[in-house]
């Protein structure tokens, strides 16, 4: 008997009444169905009395997701999406994502595309796409005090965001650099239309083997975004104290003080996103941001005489 998973977002009516219309039809069709909410999939954050926030990367799995799955269905937004990357990458599961949120920028279909999914999904005719995750660990010495896996950016800034903070990055085996701003972004090129993008970074098309830095609101003319191959790790020294706070993938927070090292570096895990169709970035880039739309005056060609 053929193995699917669903994750949902059930703090969303519908979300949760879709689950269980997909579960029911696959069961229908066959299959043994594994269903979870992506709440495990979110790591949570530490707080000035509970510092330590952590779930080692492996132990995000939920029970009964395993490589024998086929896909997982997941049915949220973003947000979910996120997380469900998270919870079934170490097992290597194809995602197959249905938007009931609003944005839905990594989701491949809407509801009302659903029956057509299904029906992909149980042919087995669709198309997989990696994307590219960041292990972002944080070490004081040799020990780990923290790790967790992530598709879109670590940010590390401080409380509030609005106050300069100080750091010295070495990446590779480069000489170091000090950046002064309100904070940085690390990001994948999944990564570079969320937080990146609003901060000012470029636009990277997935497949590209690179990572970028942007700082937030740097306080120098010289400190813009810098993209540079993911084969090289990075590692950040924050200076200010008490502390900063670390951000992944918005959903999950760690403090950093001085003593600790930020490292980060290309995940042997990937996410597998499962697509109806070959894979077309600039039209995602034009329906959910309105890249390269025509402008409205843009002039006509004219015959010459």
């Amino acid at each position: 008997m053929p193995k699917a998973g669903i994750i949902y977002n059930d703090e969303k009516p519908i979300a949760s009444r879709i689950a269980i219309e997909v579960k029911d039809k696959l069961t229908a069709a066959g299959w043994e169905v594994v269903m979870t909410t992506g709440i495990g999939g979110i790591l949570g954050y530490s707080t000035p009395d509970s510092p330590v926030c952590h779930t080692p990367i492996e132990g995000l799995t939920p029970p009964g997701f395993d490589s024998d799955m086929k896909f997982v269905v997941v049915l949220g937004g973003d947000g979910t999406v996120l997380a469900a990357s998270r919870q079934v990458a170490p097992c290597g599961i194809p995602l197959m994502t249905i938007n009931t949120g609003h944005m839905g920028f990594l989701t491949e279909a809407y509801l009302n595309q659903m029956p057509q999914a299904l029906d992909s999904l149980i042919s087995g005719e669709y198309e997989i796409e990696e994307r590219v995750m960041l292990a972002v660990s944080v070490f004081r010495g040799e020990k780990v005090l923290w790790e967790a896996l992530c598709l879109n950016e670590m940010v590390l800034h401080r409380e509030p965001l609005t106050s300069m903070c100080h750091f010295e990055i070495v990446i590779g085996h480069h000489a170091p650099v000090d950046i002064a701003a309100d904070g940085i972004i690390i990001s994948t090129p999944t990564g570079s239309t969320a937080y990146s993008l609003s901060a000012g970074g470029p636009v990277v098309t997935p497949g590209v083997p690179v990572l970028q830095l942007v700082p937030i609101c740097p306080h120098s003319l010289a400190s813009r975004a810098l993209v540079f191959a993911d084969s090289e790790p990075v590692n950040v020294f924050p200076v200010n104290t008490p502390r900063l706070v670390m951000v992944v993938d918005g959903n999950a927070g760690y403090y950093v003080t001085p003593a600790d090292r930020v490292h980060l570096e290309r995940s042997h895990y990937s996410v597998k996103f499962i697509r109806l169709q070959s894979p077309e970035f600039f039209r995602i880039l034009r329906e959910k941001l309105g890249w390269g739309l025509p402008h409205i005056a843009k002039p006509t060609s004219v015959e010459l005489p």
